[in-house]
């Protein structure tokens, strides 16, 4: 039996008669760039999220760079984030002219963690931008007494936790803007690729829309140096009809990894599950075992033996990854990024899992164990 990390055959498969009816209507109008699926998308993940607005955009990663710059965030600033998550975080930091400040993560969520990150607060910090990482918020709540009392802004990279909430509160109600991303493997995903930038700030909304298409505040009138990022209109209307489907998606992850939870409880002290703070619905983008002792690797060459894929998220913190040397950190500075980065290893968890699939990379861990 094999169990992938993604399925995306299985899911396309069940909505090709919708996806295909997307496409062919995007085809017959001939309108591809910010038309009436982009338009009705952003309202209904603006509503889904908690928040005012919701501007499409064409990556998640572009959602984080186009943030900062209608935040006004560039040279001179420092924005303090996570060593531990994908390099679009600090690569964009790095893009808008600002630095990025790592600070260190809190081991049982992998999120970035409030006190550590007070404690690197300057005169040049401009901003907070904690990630929401694996499907699960980070503490939002502290995050923002931070951020009020220091006269930061906040962004929060939400790129792997759309439908999350913390305290009954959507992801969009905590952060003065936050960002996602719609790759494909996400848990709503495009067929391409897409991001979005939700905020409560009218003028905010209004900021990042001129910025989105050139700079331009309508016809040839450009308003400041600005960018060409777009969401799809043919990507639009593909997440449209996924997004039916995100809340019993997110509720299958759920479901999937309480299954884990009950099958491998009685590993501790071999492997450490996952942790949901109280307060917090997860929605499981990644579940993602802690194996010590040096035993990671072995395990996951183990899974590959029995057909079960699993993935290292991730294997290198960023303050040690030579694109940013120059900042002048070193190992042992950020010493539970770095440990995890030893440890972690995620197992399928997406929502065309069977309980059989589970059950299978369930035994086999036991099986390596053993």
């Amino acid at each position: 039996m094999k169990a992938g990390m993604a399925d995306l055959q299985a899911q396309h498969g069940a909505l090709r008669t919708e996806l295909t009816a997307a496409f062919n209507e995007v085809m017959d109008s001939c309108q591809f760039g910010l038309g009436p699926n982009v338009a009705k998308l952003e309202a209904e993940i603006a509503f889904e999220s908690g928040t005012e607005f919701a501007l499409g955009v064409n990556s998640g990663t572009d959602a984080l760079l186009l943030a900062m710059e209608a935040l006004g965030i560039g040279p001179g600033d420092e924005v303090i984030t996570s060593p531990f998550t994908f390099v679009a975080t600090a690569e964009t930091i790095c893009l808008a002219g600002a630095t990025p400040v790592f600070a260190d993560i809190d081991p049982s969520t992998f999120n970035l963690d409030p006190e550590k990150t007070a404690a690197k607060i300057t005169s040049k910090t401009k901003a907070i931008m904690p990630v929401h990482l694996f499907g699960q918020l980070a503490d939002m709540t502290k995050f923002g007494e931070i951020a009020k009392s220091n006269g930061l802004h906040l962004i929060a990279d939400g790129a792997q936790a759309i439908g999350a909430s913390q305290g009954g509160r959507k992801m969009g109600e905590w952060a003065e803007i936050s960002t996602l991303s719609f790759f494909p493997t996400k848990n709503l995903g495009a067929c391409g690729d897409g991001g979005m930038i939700l905020t409560p700030s009218a003028e905010i909304a209004e900021e990042v829309r001129v910025l989105r298409f050139h700079g331009s505040g309508g016809g040839y009138i450009y308003k400041r140096v600005g960018y060409c990022s777009r969401l799809d209109e043919m990507q639009a209307a593909f997440l449209r009809v996924k997004a039916k489907r995100l809340t019993a998606w997110n509720d299958a992850r759920r479901a999937n990894a309480a299954h884990y939870l009950e099958l491998l409880g009685d590993l501790e002290g071999q492997i450490t599950l996952p942790v949901t703070l109280p307060g917090n619905h997860h929605v499981f983008h990644q579940f993602t075992l802690r194996v010590p002792n040096g035993r990671r690797d072995d395990l996951q060459k183990y899974l590959a033996t029995r057909g079960v894929s699993s993935a290292v998220y991730y294997p290198l913190s960023l303050h040690v990854q030579q694109g940013y040397a120059q900042l002048g950190y070193k190992q042992g500075d950020l010493p539970q990024s770095e440990l995890a980065t030893q440890e972690v290893l995620s197992l399928p968890v997406h929502p065309d899992l069977s309980p059989e699939q589970i059950a299978h990379v369930a035994a086999s861990i036991r099986r390596f164990f053993e």
